[in-house]
């Protein structure tokens, strides 16, 4: 049995429709990165690293980079990939697409691939935004990339389960909102995980972002909450459950064919 080419035309077009809905508002989708990220080191970086002058010998200001990238990598990769399929789920044309001769895989490659994009780009922005207002030397810049690739290829998986999940509008922003954003302010974005009472710190090692930040914030320092090792298996693990889950939905057709 021959097995099917891949649809390179397809996962193409679908990836460029993508990207070019975001350049349509490309001036927001720059501007606002910056001018979160400058008042979080007015607030963070000046109120806080006043009094606090260094993390685990790293200056304060360095310090938060690592968690404002992810913190922004983590919401913007649920919101693209999870409005992007679900946009055709509201419209209808989720139908054509599915009758289309691209496969379940194309199609996830597609979306995920341009939701991955625009995150990895704005984690970017973010990154040279920050080296405006703090020095910063990336000891480790290909583990760096690694983790930013993976991570925002994760969290699209992620939200490109919760865009079909969803029933409508309001669900797209209920897991972002409520679960993954207090999540990553618990999880060391901000402060270390030792700077925690040792109750604290054994709770704290049960939240899963804690070690996707550390994974991150040691390719910049080598200093990291938990081993580098740990935080990429945990990266990793969270991956491919993702994937199975979206295998599962399109062989069972949840939320897709009713």
């Amino acid at each position: 049995m021959s097995v099917p080419a891949f649809n390179h035309y397809g996962v193409w077009a679908i990836y460029r429709f993508e990207i070019a809905r975001a350049l349509r508002t490309v001036m927001q989708s720059v501007l606002t990165p910056v001018i979160t990220t400058s008042l979080y080191f007015v607030v963070f970086g000046a109120a806080i690293g006043s009094r606090m002058s260094q993390v685990n010998g790293v200056p304060y200001g360095a310090f938060i980079v690592p968690g404002l990238i992810m913190l922004s990598l983590f919401t913007e990769s649920l919101s693209n990939a999870s409005f992007g399929i679900y946009f055709p789920k509201f419209t209808g044309t989720i139908y054509e697409l599915l009758s289309a001769p691209v496969s379940p895989l194309e199609i996830v490659l597609a979306y995920v691939g341009a939701a991955a994009t625009k995150s990895i780009v704005l984690g970017l922005i973010i990154l040279g935004t920050a080296s405006l207002f703090v020095p910063l030397q990336i000891l480790h810049p290909l583990w760096m990339i690694a983790f930013l690739v993976l991570t925002a290829a994760t969290f699209s998986l992620f939200g490109f389960i919760i865009g079909i999940w969803a029933k409508g509008f309001e669900h797209l922003q209920f897991i972002p909102m409520l679960i993954v954003t207090p999540l990553t302010f618990l999880g060391g974005a901000f402060y270390s995980i030792d700077m925690l009472p040792p109750a604290w710190r054994t709770v704290t090692l049960f939240n899963p972002v804690v070690y996707l930040i550390s994974g991150f914030r040691w390719s910049f320092f080598e200093r990291s909450d938990v081993s580098v090792g740990v935080s990429l298996a945990i990266t990793l693990g969270f991956f491919f459950l993702c994937l199975a889950v979206v295998g599962y939905i399109f062989k069972t057709g949840y939320r897709l064919k009713n």
